[in-house]
């Protein structure tokens, strides 16, 4: 009788073991996905600010250059030979500016590309569990033999 009792509660601890497992990993999962679904929002905000960051400039910048750029033709137009061409000045000025332009895009670019969008820290979180849940899956096989 004392074993059929022994087996009984044991068998009620297992169950109320695995029972209790399940749970935990059920709120695990339920947990990591609330993680990954916050942490994509942050990365995300993070890039459409950069985005509007650049546009912004991008536009600014665009309005204050093509002041300078008619300023610094009719400079460059005084500057060369009377015997040059006016449209010499344009083309000038419209190459550094080009170029000017290209290196402010190739920075802008690179900052977007510094934000790295892998949700790293739900990445080592689901590692960390996996971990956990084999050790715990072992501690339990351990317990039942």
């Amino acid at each position: 009788m004392d074993s059929d009792n022994k087996t009984t509660s044991q068998g009620s601890s297992v169950g109320s073991l695995l029972s209790t497992v399940m749970q935990e990993l059920s709120s695990l999962v339920r947990n990591e996905a609330a993680l990954a679904k916050t942490e994509m929002s942050e990365k995300t905000h993070q890039a459409m600010a950069a985005i509007a960051a650049i546009a912004i400039a991008g536009a600014v910048l665009f309005g204050g250059f093509l002041a300078l750029l008619a300023a610094a033709i009719f400079l460059l137009n005084e500057v060369l030979p009377p015997d040059t061409t006016p449209w010499l000045s344009a083309v000038i000025v419209g190459g550094v500016v080009t170029l000017i332009g290209f290196i402010m895009l190739t920075a802008g670019l690179k900052k977007i590309q510094a934000q790295n969008m892998m949700p790293t820290r739900t990445i080592n979180s689901l590692q960390t569990d996996k971990a956990f849940a084999k050790k715990h899956q072992h501690n339990v096989k351990e317990e039942l033999k």
